[in-house]
């Protein structure tokens, strides 16, 4: 258990030690021993103990931050790293679907069955190299198992989150839910409704990211009855038809699944996004054409459009970082545009090319013709002009600037931005072989 070599190991047995010097009990807990049993990479490591906090900030005076001190939970910084070191306790009633009224200062069997689920409900003392496991679950780790502890619907009406909690940690530990845990999950599901957007974005985040196949993590959503709480726009894509030509592999549902599982984890947030949000415009904007109901084909006139309004609201409404919206919805309103490369003017390729956000866009249209048609013309004609400009950037320096068109006599204003746009263009086409010959150029237009 645990590499002993570990900086993080190291730092956590020498606070468990300064706790246990002081007669106090100090287990770690939760996550970091479920991943070190599951072999999984250690992310932190939080420490129980049945020291209060009080004695806690004394034992560690000027290394800690009373990040949650009414519920036990102070932040203790040691070598630099830090660590949560939460009394053991026992939960009152919860009213608000996040946090307990009251609580009480208890001992880890107590504290081990106020825990979400079986597999968090470990602890491990560094000392004699012992897991304590009051809830079984050792067990479910072993047969991969997400089971509340006690009564499910208790579990999840105490704390709304773990309503996704329990997808995220099916989906990213490939796991099953017990069934009874399942059932309550979707019998509570509304109750989603209740949790701030931002830590619905932060779970769903890390479950796009971070499971082995975010398609089931998706799946699990729907099925459970969460998805339609949180992100209707994409439980909508399920059952949506499109034209059998180009997506032969179903409806837009299963197109964007199989995008997503092409992508391998831990996924980039805002490709994820992109693949996830790409043709979310496509059921707001189908129309048929006249006919026989089995002979219609689907179109989806301006769905990259109104997919990016669309990607806009949903990473607005879940709290999404300011970057990753704007580079998400730039990939959804432009991946329709790759369709016009070929016939793009040399001035405007290169435009497109230049983009910030062209590398991942173009990740996003391999993944969207991969697992669709399977033509990749567009991207080998794409790749072929990235290597004929290998040796210049795609948009290098103007040559010529505002101050040069004001030397010209042309006024300030709207002017001045037209004109630099007319010779850039002249220049990224290579219709000048330098800048006099294109100032020269430039003359003789203005004059004119």
């Amino acid at each position: 258990m645990f590499d002993q070599t570990q900086p993080m190991f190291q730092a956590a047995c020498e606070i468990a030690t300064v706790l246990r010097d002081a007669g106090h009990t100090a287990l770690f807990a939760g996550g970091c021993v479920r991943d070190e049993l599951l072999g999984r990479p250690l992310k932190d490591i939080d420490i129980a103990t049945d020291a209060v906090p009080d004695e806690v900030e004394r034992l560690f005076a000027g290394a800690t931050v009373a990040i949650g001190k009414s519920f036990g939970v102070i932040l203790v910084m040691r070598n630099g790293l830090p660590f949560e070191v939460a009394t053991f306790r026992a939960d009152g009633t919860y009213q608000d679907g996040r946090r307990p009224e009251s609580i009480r200062f208890t001992n880890a069997r107590e504290d081990a069955i106020r825990r979400d689920f079986t597999i968090n409900g470990l602890f491990f003392d560094p000392f004699s190299g012992d897991v304590l496991d009051f809830v079984n679950g050792r067990d479910d780790l072993a047969t991969g198992i997400v089971r509340a502890i006690g009564d499910p619907a208790a579990r999840f009406r105490d704390d709304h989150l773990r309503l996704l909690r329990a997808v995220r940690f099916a989906a990213v530990l490939d796991f099953q839910i017990e069934p009874a845990t399942a059932d309550a999950v979707r019998e509570h599901a509304a109750l989603l409704a209740s949790v701030s957007a931002e830590r619905i974005g932060m779970e769903f985040t890390r479950m796009l990211c971070e499971a082995p196949r975010a398609s089931r993590a998706l799946a699990l959503l729907r099925d459970l009855n969460l998805l339609p709480v949180f992100l209707p726009e994409v439980a909508a894509l399920k059952g949506m038809a499109q034209p059998a030509a180009f997506h032969p592999e179903g409806d837009v549902w299963t197109h964007t699944c199989l995008m997503l599982d092409a992508i391998p984890a831990p996924r980039d947030p805002a490709l994820a996004y992109a693949a996830l949000l790409h043709d979310v415009g496509k059921p707001p904007t189908c129309v048929t054409e006249p006919g026989d109901a089995p002979d219609r084909t689907p179109r989806f006139p301006g769905h990259a459009a109104v997919g990016a309004h669309m990607a806009r609201e949903i990473l607005l409404r879940l709290r999404r970082p300011g970057d990753l919206l704007e580079s998400v919805v730039t990939a959804v309103e432009r991946h329709m545009t790759f369709s016009e490369v070929k016939n793009m003017r040399p001035a405007k390729l290169r435009r497109f090319m230049g983009a910030p956000t062209f590398p991942m866009e173009k990740e996003l249209h391999r993944l969207d013709v991969q697992q669709s048609h399977g033509k990749t013309d567009l991207l080998d004609f794409l790749e072929e002009k990235q290597a004929e400009l290998a040796s210049e950037p795609v948009l290098p320096k103007p040559w010529i600037n505002g101050r040069d068109l004001l030397e010209l006599h042309i006024a300030e204003g709207p002017q001045i931005g037209r004109w630099l746009q007319h010779a850039y263009d002249a220049q990224l086409e290579g219709r000048f072989a330098d800048r006099d010959a294109l100032l020269a150029w430039l003359r003789t237009e203005i004059a004119e």
